[in-house]
């Protein structure tokens, strides 16, 4: 099975048997003082100050936006993000 990571990378169940091998050796990457995994979160998008927008669409609509974001390899706000800029751009 693949699983697709939240960084956009694809991880399947061999690799992470691999890993769980390697970590049982004491073998892991990096070497120690340094990020072994980067750190969470999205980048900023342009320096501006972030804001939250939270509204209600059914359920239908989610699931047709989250399919239309995965063909495109996007996440769901990505996409929203890019459909408001072309949106406010046009207007």
């Amino acid at each position: 099975m693949k699983y697709r990571l939240k960084g956009g990378v694809t991880l399947s169940d061999a690799d992470f048997g691999r890993m769980a091998d390697e970590a049982e050796r004491g073998e892991y990457p990096g070497t120690p003082g340094e990020w072994v995994v980067r750190p969470q979160g999205r980048p900023a998008l342009d320096g501006g100050e972030l804001a939250s927008v939270t509204f209600k669409m059914t359920k239908a609509q989610r699931d047709a936006l989250d399919r239309r974001a995965e063909s495109r390899g996007e996440t769901r706000s990505q996409l929203m993000r890019e459909a408001l800029t072309r949106e406010l751009a046009s207007a």
